[in-house]
């Protein structure tokens, strides 16, 4: 029997819950990493987002082509879909 007010799991046995910041995880100071650099951050997050972009293309997250020269061109394409929407 569990007193009432009292946490459980599930498993009967009392659940803790974390009293201060000694109980938390013990975590980095925070901020940039060491070797940050803006311009390459910019570019690399640029390059991301539009290949997230072009993989809203059906065929070219999934790339029915067979041929590399075909699937080549389908990227083309929705590239230039891309470019004429913006």
């Amino acid at each position: 029997m569990v007193a009432p007010g009292s946490l459980t799991l599930g498993t009967g046995r009392p659940a803790t819950r974390p009293t201060g910041p000694h109980d938390r995880k013990s975590r980095g100071a925070g901020g940039r990493p060491t070797g940050f650099d803006k311009t390459i951050y910019k570019r690399s997050n640029k390059v991301e987002r539009t290949i997230s972009t072009l993989k809203g293309f059906r065929a070219v997250a999934t790339r029915f082509d067979k041929r590399a020269y075909i699937f080549h061109g389908t990227v083309t394409v929705a590239a230039i879909r891309l470019w004429l929407r913006s």
